[in-house]
């Protein structure tokens, strides 16, 4: 059964005119109201103080400024690790400071490991090539792999239970074009699908050893357990994976970074069960998200329960092939998340929700205000049906979720939701919204108060509140 009840103010000055409805799954109820009466303001002055009062109280690292140059006579750092750790390990003994990389290119055989109260800084024209040797990065070292603890390959950055810690300068990062570590994407899923399991089922971390013959390729920067973290102004490029990790951090700021790196998996920015963080005017251009805000997966994200919260991204260029999203690691919650003045090129989703049934966790008080879109094939894509091989029965929510203020050029999708019987995603708002062109209107399966106001697509105005039980589509 299917049900379209209109109820237009014909003072509009256009409104849809006609829909195709198609592929309905079973039973299907859908409701639309197209309305011109007033709305609640879809997002308050109060929602958008939150978010500057979170960028209030974000702390900076506290680092000495007394310098520690690493030797560029010193003719050893034609394999440069160990003569940067240990200027590393000496400005931490002695109470901190800037760890200076001079103009050159320095090959690094094996990880780097930030320590507290240092700043390794990057002068421009100072180039961190990483050894693309996976042996170089045993011994394993306690991580969190696509949203799941293990004991794997170090990241090649990698700083772990530290504070006041940094990452500056306009030199470049580079995890190796070459690396053997990008082949390993063909040879991870035995790995991959048996650590989700190990996670899914309680196996304590410590019998979840993936070392030497194991294929989980290291991110190129990770803070593992970490307070007051700047990253600022450095270039980072080929990436194994995903290329600027945070992970149980708080006090976290990200702001001037450029990202080149179009491998598989390669985020920009992954800010998995952190806290008071901000991501200011970041170059983005990625194989993978742009920025997406995680929290641990299936069970192993809902017993350690940190959620990420109180964040802000805001002023970013994104370029990948999705802009920003949230999950689909997100069982450990996220809440009070703002994205503002975010500019978004092309690729497959400019904003995408991910979650499946192993899930649960509970996504709320996102807000978006501000973006400019160019074109994608999907502009809001939440996918709670995401692929999954354990059969949990832990439905994610998404809801308290307000965007508003977008310009968008073009996209195949305007607005398509899936989500489970159990919880379908709600209390999403749409506001002020002008989109030059869409191929396709909406595609909702479980939804409850979805609402337009003031949305513009093309030359029609869309007002009004959806909800839906297995549909497909909505066309202009």
């Amino acid at each position: 059964m299917l049900r379209f009840i209109p109820d237009v103010d014909r003072s509009m000055s256009s409104y849809p005119s006609r829909f195709t409805h198609r592929r309905a799954l079973g039973w299907v109820a859908f409701i639309v109201t197209l309305l011109t009466c007033s709305y609640a303001s879809a997002s308050t002055d109060e929602d958008w103080k939150i978010a500057e009062q979170i960028v209030n109280q974000i702390q900076l690292p506290n680092i000495p400024n007394e310098k520690f140059v690493v030797d560029v006579s010193d003719t050893s750092l034609s394999a440069a690790r160990a003569p940067i750790q240990r200027v590393i390990d000496k400005a931490s003994a002695s109470g901190g400071g800037i760890v200076v990389v001079p103009k050159g290119t320095w090959q690094v055989d094996g990880p780097i490991r930030l320590k507290s109260k240092v700043n390794l800084h990057l002068e421009e024209g100072a180039t961190l090539l990483f050894s693309g040797d996976p042996s170089h990065y045993l011994p394993v070292v306690k991580t969190r792999w696509e949203g799941t603890e293990v004991f794997t390959y170090s990241p090649l950055i990698y700083a772990l239970n530290v504070e006041d810690v940094a990452i500056t300068g306009k030199g470049t990062i580079d995890g190796n074009a070459q690396s053997a570590f990008i082949g390993w994407y063909e040879k991870q899923n035995t790995d991959m699908h048996a650590l989700r399991k190990m996670g899914f089922d309680g196996v304590p971390v410590e019998k979840r050893q993936f070392g030497e013959g194991h294929y989980l390729r290291p991110p190129l920067i990770q803070f593992f357990h970490a307070k007051r973290v700047l990253l600022e102004d450095y270039t980072a490029l080929n990436s194994p994976f995903w290329v600027n990790h945070l992970v149980y951090t708080s006090h976290a700021t990200v702001r001037r970074v450029k990202v080149e790196s179009h491998l598989y998996n390669n985020d920009g920015l992954d800010i998995e069960s952190s806290q008071f963080v901000l991501a200011e005017d970041n170059h983005f251009r990625t194989g993978d998200d742009g920025i997406v805000i995680k929290s641990g997966r299936d069970a192993d994200g809902r017993n350690i329960g940190i959620p990420s919260t109180d964040i802000v991204a805001r002023n970013n260029d994104l370029g990948g092939e999705d802009g920003i999203g949230l999950g689909s690691e997100m069982s450990g919650g996220i809440k009070r998340v703002f994205f503002e003045n975010n500019v978004l090129h092309e690729g497959d989703s400019a904003y995408r929700f991910k979650s499946n049934l192993d899930r649960g966790g509970r996504v709320e008080m996102v807000r978006i205000r501000g973006s400019k879109v160019a074109s994608f094939k999907h502009l809001f894509w939440f996918q709670l049906n995401y692929p999954s091989n354990l059969h949990g029965n832990f439905p994610a929510t998404y809801t308290d979720i307000i965007i508003e203020d977008l310009t968008v050029e073009n996209v195949g999708t305007v607005l398509e939701i899936h989500a489970p019987d159990a919880a379908p995603v709600n209390n999403v708002k749409f506001k002020d919204i002008k989109i030059k062109e869409a191929e396709e209107i909406l595609i909702l399966e479980n939804t409850d108060d979805i609402s337009f106001e003031n949305v513009t697509i093309g030359e029609q105005i869309w007002n009004g509140t959806f909800s839906s039980l297995h549909i497909e589509s909505v066309t202009r």
